[in-house]
């Protein structure tokens, strides 16, 4: 049945042509009941008349329609704010005599006609809903604070503002901690609409509206106790610039200003206990654009409560990682020791993803008789307890090299302390000792990926290790291989991280290293190896942008070994002529090796700690003598109790063996074994043998 014309005219005067659909007017000619407007939404005012008037529009003066500037700044931005950038002339009511709905249909989209007051309300308030809903995701989708401070910025410039200063506490305080000092806010980050006026500006601050210049903004502003800025702040709730008028001068600084009235926006940002900053909304009085309304202030709100609610989480988030980071880092070698025979070079890097921290370590001991104790170990997990785990697993790894017990016998007792720690504290660990003396390496594997060793001519072998069960298993054996240790070659401990990832397999990962290692050798020739720290770098370079799942740990040992040249033994019967016959071998050996000038030190340190130790020996005494860039002497006896440095009195007559040694040599030391002890001294060479 045709629909009624409007009274007046055919359509009204805010009506454009063109609409789909029309309300039926209740009432009307049609005569059907049912035919009424749908409520309006909570906040959207009805037209008067309950239902609406005759003609379906409010009171409004003639000619004057709802400002649609407005409007359109929120609809004309990106789709993925909500806005749909649909004119809101393009809905009018149907002209005479078209057909109405169905008898007892109500027609879709009956209420308020398009265009009318009613529909511009619930059209802008859906599109600040769902601005809002995008803008929030945007915001949730940071996981640090620049990022979600970047969110913030990217998701309200251009549609909700034309400018955007986000100001944050300086420090930001984490967690429950009560800051003593004054309030301090410091700029962190600005964004605006490019315009071509502002291509010259410079500065942090470029990201704003050409009329707030960059030099005229600070970027460090301390609050005020009582100050209009601390009350604002104090407030939670956004205001406009003419609720602030002090406020904002005191945040920017006196001598700029902002757009006034409600073209700025200043809104606090709240965490969980307390202000954390606050950010400013400004659009451009000489815009096209309406200034912000009371409905502004809530959209301001709510990004300004997710903004800061994200950036709570993110501190802390950001403080339990750099703790769990740096709780590793302090556990892990700050140097590594400069033992004789052997170089060494290590890296560590912490997983790409979020769970930075694991349990991955490494280490290098130095032992008796010029050894060296190799170690790298991954705990499983990737926690501060991880790192907590793997801090003791070391400590207990050093205390066992210093027993210098055999390489079985340490993993043996790291399984038991593992045990102690937890039923589910595991780990694995391989443990390794070289002798640059007599040329080889003792290996012990727990569950850990086999080493490689790279020989002087270029050549990458996978060494054959019982691979052995994880550390805190429990009730297994652990077994031992000594294998031969080169002049000149490479060997290569890692964990799993380097050779395993989402993208490949282990087996696939380590026949990679090989290769690598086996081009990085071709470089440099057959009758040089690489140099070790570039080494260490070229195996990293290896990792893809998806091959860091997990935290890496490396320890690469250049053996450099000693000479048998270099090495003078002799067996010393403890009695009363071990002495003299210690000091005539000493000063033999340094003559032929051209290190005559040490001879009166050497003898002197070599007589007092020989007759040391041949005081309580029940077994033949050992002496070595080794060149290398320093001279080191070694005298083994079969006591275990170790020497103490202890200052003799004047009516003393002995007690002053240890103090010269201590005063006279670079170094000394003495070191437990399971047979007995050894104490060693070192001198420096004053030139080359």
């Amino acid at each position: 049945m045709p629909s009624q014309p409007r009274p007046g005219g055919a359509r009204g005067s805010d009506a454009p042509p063109g609409a789909e659909h029309a309300q039926p007017e209740p009432g009307g000619a049609t005569g059907q009941p049912g035919h009424r407007a749908r409520p309006a939404p909570t906040g959207v005012p009805a037209p008067p008349g309950g239902t609406g008037g005759h003609d379906g529009r409010t009171d409004a003066p003639e000619g004057e329609d709802e400002p649609r500037g407005d409007t359109r700044s929120t609809t004309e931005g990106p789709t993925e704010h909500g806005g749909s950038g649909t004119r809101q002339d393009e809905s009018a009511d149907p002209s005479p005599g078209s057909p109405g709905p169905p008898d007892g249909v109500e027609r879709r989209g009956a209420g308020p006609a398009a265009g009318q007051p009613g529909v511009t309300h619930m059209r802008r308030d859906g599109d600040r809903l769902r601005f809002v809903g995008a803008a929030t995701r945007r915001i949730a989708r940071g996981l640090d604070l620049d990022e979600i401070v970047m969110g913030l910025c990217r998701a309200t410039v251009p549609t909700f503002s034309d400018a955007i200063l986000v100001y944050l506490r300086d420090p930001l305080p984490v967690g429950d901690e009560r800051p003593m000092g004054p309030v301090v806010l410091r700029l962190r980050r600005a964004d605006r609409i490019p315009d071509e006026r502002d291509v010259e500006a410079a500065g942090p601050l470029a990201a704003l509206p050409a009329d707030l210049d960059a030099t005229g903004t600070t970027e460090l502003c301390t609050v005020r106790p009582g100050g209009a800025l601390a009350e604002v702040l104090r407030g939670v709730r956004p205001v406009f610039a003419e609720d602030a008028v002090d406020a904002l001068p005191e945040l920017l600084g006196q001598s700029r200003t902002v757009p006034g009235g409600r073209h700025t926006i200043l809104a606090p940002l709240r965490g969980r206990r307390r202000v954390i900053g606050a950010a400013i909304f400004l659009r451009r009085p000489d815009r096209d654009r309406m200034p912000f309304d009371s409905e502004d202030l809530l959209v301001a709100a709510q990004l300004a409560t997710h903004s800061a609610l994200g950036i709570d989480k993110a501190v802390l988030y950001g403080r339990e990682a750099y703790i769990a980071d740096e709780l590793q880092r302090t556990m892990l070698p700050e140097t590594l020791p400069q033992a004789t025979g052997v170089r060494l070079a290590s890296r560590y890097l912490p997983a790409a993803e979020t769970a930075r921290v694991g349990g991955d370590w490494y280490d290098a001991i130095p032992l008796p008789g010029s050894r060296v104790a190799l170690v790298v170990g991954d705990v499983m997990g990737h926690s501060m307890t991880s790192a907590a785990i793997m801090g003791q697993l070391r400590t207990t790894a050093q205390t066992l090299a210093g027993l210098d017990l055999p390489p079985q016998e340490v993993l043996h007792h790291l399984d038991e302390q593992a045990q102690r720690l937890g039923h589910d504290r595991m780990a694995t660990c391989l443990y390794a000792v070289y002798d640059p003396v007599s040329h080889r390496i003792t290996i012990a594997n727990a569950g850990h990926p086999p080493p490689v060793l790279l020989h002087l001519g270029g050549r990458a072998e996978v060494l054959r290790v019982p691979a052995g069960a994880p550390i805190g298993v429990g009730g297994v054996d652990f077994e031992a291989v000594e294998l031969d240790a080169p002049a000149g070659a490479t060997l290569l401990l890692y964990t799993d991280g380097l050779v395993e990832s989402r993208l490949r397999d282990v087996v696939a990962g380590i026949e990679q290293l090989r290769t690598r290692l086996e081009a990085t050798a071709q470089l440099t020739g057959p009758d040089h190896p690489p140099p070790l720290e570039a080494l260490c770098d070229e195996v990293l370079d290896m990792l893809g942008p998806g091959d860091r799942d997990d935290d890496i740990a490396l320890l690469a040992a250049r053996f450099d070994g000693i000479a048998p040249s270099d090495v003078a033994y002799w067996f010393l019967e403890p009695d009363e002529k071990a002495p003299s016959r210690a000091r005539r071998l000493a000063r033999v050996a340094l003559k032929r090796w051209d290190l005559e000038e040490l001879t009166d030190s050497v003898e002197l340190l070599v007589s007092e700690v020989v007759t040391n130790a041949v005081r309580y020996a029940s077994r033949p005494v050992t002496l070595r003598l080794l060149r290398t860039d320093v001279l080191r002497c070694e005298v083994g006896d079969d006591v275990p109790q170790l020497p103490r440095l202890r200052q003799a009195r004047a009516t003393d007559e002995g007690g002053r063996g240890l103090y010269l040694v201590n005063k006279l040599a670079r170094r000394w030391g003495a070191t437990r074994l399971s047979t007995g002890k050894v104490v060693w001294f070192e001198l420096n060479r004053n030139h080359p043998g």
